[in-house]
C-alpha cells in the first residue's frame, strides 16, 4: 500500500509479528497461572459462556452467524415460587422482573409478550417462569387498554405489583394507560419505563446465549406450551421477519435489573404452655 499524500510509502507496522497468547494452552495450562489460576478461567468461561469466551479469552473468533438458540439447553421444572421461604424448588431467589415488550396486539404485527423472570444470582441462574403472549381482535376498539387488563389479571393472579413496560413506539403511552386501568379497578402498581436502542438479534443474542449455553437458563413446564419454543427453534441472528416477540421479552427481562427478593417469614411454628405448676 502507497500512501500517496504522505511523505512515506511503508505499510503500517510492517515487519511486525503478531503474537497470540491464548488464556489457556493446548494442553490445558493457564498462561498466567499466577493472575488467572483455572479456577478463576473456568469461572469466566461459565460466566460469558463458550462463544464469547473463545472471542476474548481464547484469541479465536466465532461469528455470530453460527449462533443458535437450542430449546434443548433449557432446564425445565414445576416448582412454584413460594414468597414465604423467598425459594423456587431448591433455589433461593434473589430477584424477580415483570417484563412487557408490547406491540398492538392485532393480526400480522409485531407480537406482544409479557414474561415473569426470577433470578437467582449466587448460583447464577435465571428461570423464565411464566410467558404471556397478548393478542387483540382486530375489531377491538381501544386494543392498548384490552391488553393492559390482560396484564393486570397476569399480575393479580400471581399477587405481582411491579411491572417494566418498554417504551419504545407503541410503548410510549403504556405506562400512563397501564395506571389509569389499574385505578378504575382499584389496584396499585408500579410501573418502571425502559427505552432500547440496540438491535434486537443483538439484544437477544448477548441476553440469552450466556446463560443457556452455559446451563444456567431455566423454564418451567408450562412454558413449553407456548410459542417461546418455537421462536427459540426458528431464531437466527441474521434471519429477517421470524417471530421473536417472546426472545425479546426474554432477553428485556434478563438485561435489566430485578427487583430485590427477601424471604417473608419462617415456618409458624405452634407452641404449647406447660399449665402444669402451682401457685
Amino acid at each position: 500500500m502507497v500512501y500517496e499524500n504522505f511523505a512515506f510509502s511503508t505499510p503500517f507496522l510492517s515487519g511486525y509479528k503478531l503474537l497470540k497468547i491464548p488464556i489457556v494452552d493446548t494442553a490445558g495450562n493457564p498462561a498466567w497461572p499466577e493472575l488467572f489460576p483455572i479456577e478463576k478461567i473456568n469461572s469466566m468461561r461459565e460466566t460469558v459462556g463458550a462463544r464469547h469466551f473463545s472471542a476474548q479469552m481464547m484469541l479465536e473468533f466465532i461469528s455470530p452467524e453460527r449462533a443458535r438458540l437450542d430449546p434443548g439447553s433449557l432446564h425445565f421444572y414445576d416448582d412454584e415460587f413460594e414468597p414465604r421461604t423467598a425459594k423456587l424448588g431448591n433455589n433461593l431467589i434473589t430477584g424477580s422482573i415483570l417484563y412487557w415488550d408490547p406491540s398492538s396486539g392485532r393480526r400480522n404485527r409485531d407480537g406482544s409478550a409479557c414474561v415473569l423472570l426470577y433470578r437467582d444470582d449466587k448460583a447464577r441462574n435465571v428461570f423464565i417462569h411464566d410467558i404471556l403472549y397478548l393478542t387483540v381482535s382486530d375489531t377491538e376498539q381501544y386494543p392498548l387498554s384490552n391488553q393492559c387488563n390482560q396484564v393486570l389479571d397476569f399480575m393479580h393472579a400471581r399477587g405481582l405489583h411491579r411491572i417494566t413496560i418498554e417504551t419504545n413506539g407503541i410503548g410510549g403511552g403504556l405506562p400512563e394507560i397501564m395506571r389509569d386501568c389499574a385505578t378504575r379497578r382499584g389496584l396499585c402498581i408500579y410501573v418502571t419505563r425502559v427505552s432500547n436502542v440496540r438491535a434486537k438479534s443483538d439484544r437477544i443474542l448477548d441476553a440469552i446465549e450466556p446463560v443457556l449455553t452455559t446451563g444456567h437458563l431455566h423454564a418451567h413446564i408450562r412454558v413449553q406450551k407456548t410459542p417461546l419454543m418455537a421462536e427459540m427453534l426458528g431464531w437466527s441472528p441474521m434471519a429477517h421477519g421470524m417471530h421473536d416477540d417472546g426472545l425479546d421479552a426474554v432477553a428485556g427481562a434478563i438485561a435489566h435489573p430485578a427487583t430485590l427478593i427477601r424471604p417473608l417469614g419462617g415456618t409458624i411454628k405452634t407452641f404449647s404452655a406447660n399449665t402444669n405448676f402451682n401457685i
